[in-house]
């Protein structure tokens, strides 16, 4: 405590000169933390993108090699039987899953009609009971299946906005009759997203990497009437809801092993899982290699700010030899002298690092006004900042107190 009291004695009597040496340590810290927290805002950014509706689901499908199998224009492959409730089990066992659904689909090939009016591009999906659970749906008009919708194999159907505004765009479509591949099925629903997400555009780049194929609407139907309208069973579809974002891989990844494990399929067709989470990943590993480069600049800044340190500090022994030669003569030891100016060094550098944290944090958030870039400041930039700090103290005033320990203080009093 003695030495800190010293240290922040010196750097008060002499105030211009130690902020001035203490810019290149605040200027190196300031830039390092604003570009982490670009870096870390950036890959946020580009999580949300992806993910946006905050679902966090992933489907899990049969691919032929790395083709996602498509029913309507494929043959399902031979001895695909529907999946039990024991497998189910061992899905939703895994810590990873939240909750799961069972579906087919057909994309665009489906035969939808209301009256004389076509949904062209239409998706329709033969899904259980917790579709719209998984996908963060919910029932905006009308009602949701029934357990008996399930059981009678009652025709209904629940479509989304956009079929809503395609094919009943004047009329409510709640009891209204569809056709689907010539079977009518009755509306009962209008489903619509519980957070609607629609990521930010900032350049073309941006537009080509995040836009969805988006379809001219969706259509419901409960599994259960699949092979009333295709005449026969299908290899059932499997979305897995990971209980967090970053457990959306691995949700899909054993999901998708357990029914290759049930199935026992040949090595041309498997289920795989479409993790956008890793997609995710790849987008921010390009985006980071070039970002750690200016780390490692703004660095430079740190050792320059090093250096200033060790030139400050031997100004500082020249300064004060007679006062080191006092102490020795009176009894002061070597180790006492060393970490006397080691202390003062670490003091200083953790002083600048403290305000080079402080003018990071508003550098980010200027830079994230200007730019319209998202910050996000991470705790451990800031912990790693202040030790750094205090460990630049550490090794550039170590020369400097080797120096003022090692005089002589017969020498060190002649010389004052």
């Amino acid at each position: 405590m003695e030495n800190i009291k010293l240290a922040l004695r010196g750097i008060w009597s002499h105030k211009l000169r130690s902020v001035l040496t203490m810019l290149g340590i605040i200027i190196g810290i300031a830039s390092i933390i604003a570009i982490v927290s670009t870096i870390n805002g950036t890959n946020e950014q580009i999580k949300q993108n992806l993910i946006g509706d905050g679902s966090n689901a992933v489907k899990v499908s049969l691919y032929n090699q790395d083709y996602e199998m498509d029913f309507g224009v494929q043959e399902a492959p031979q001895g695909v039987r529907y999946l039990t409730e024991e497998v189910l089990q061992k899905i939703l066992d895994l810590d990873e899953v939240q909750t799961l659904c069972t579906y087919h689909n057909r994309n665009s090939y489906s035969n939808i009609f209301y009256r004389n009016t076509s949904l062209a591009g239409g998706t329709l999906i033969g899904s259980d009971m917790n579709y719209l659970e998984v996908y963060n749906f919910e029932v905006a008009k009308g009602r949701g299946f029934s357990e008996g919708d399930f059981e009678n194999h009652k025709k209904v159907a629940i479509i989304d906005e956009a079929t809503a505004e395609n094919i009943f765009p004047n009329i409510n479509p709640i009891g209204q009759i569809i056709e689907i591949e010539e079977e009518p099925f009755t509306v009962i629903g209008v489903m619509a997203l519980k957070n609607e997400f629609k990521p930010t555009i900032n350049s073309i780049t941006d537009y080509y990497t995040y836009k969805t194929d988006y379809t001219s609407g969706t259509v419901l139907i409960p599994d259960a009437c699949w092979p009333v309208v295709y005449g026969f069973d299908e290899p059932q579809f499997v979305a897995v809801k990971a209980v967090d974002t970053d457990s959306m891989t691995a949700a899909a990844n054993k999901t998708a092993e357990i029914l290759n494990d049930y199935y026992h399929l040949d090595a041309d067709t498997l289920y795989k899982g479409s993790s956008i989470l890793e997609q995710a990943k790849q987008i921010q590993s390009l985006s980071e290699s070039t970002n750690k480069q200016l780390v490692w600049i703004a660095a430079i800044s740190l050792l320059v700010g090093g250096i200033g340190v060790v030139n400050i500090m031997l100004v500082s022994v020249n300064e004060r030899t007679g006062e080191i030669g006092l102490k020795k003569a009176i009894g002061a030891v070597k180790s006492q002298i060393l970490m006397q100016f080691l202390v003062e060094a670490s003091v200083l550098t953790f002083i600048g690092g403290i305000l080079g944290i402080g003018t990071g944090v508003v550098l980010s958030f200027v830079i994230g006004k200007v730019s319209e870039v998202p910050i996000l400041i991470s705790g451990w930039s800031i912990l790693l900042s202040v030790g750094v700090s205090i460990v630049i103290g550490l090794v550039f005033g170590l020369l400097p107190a080797i120096k003022a320990s090692n005089l002589n203080p017969i020498v060190a009093l002649q010389r004052e």
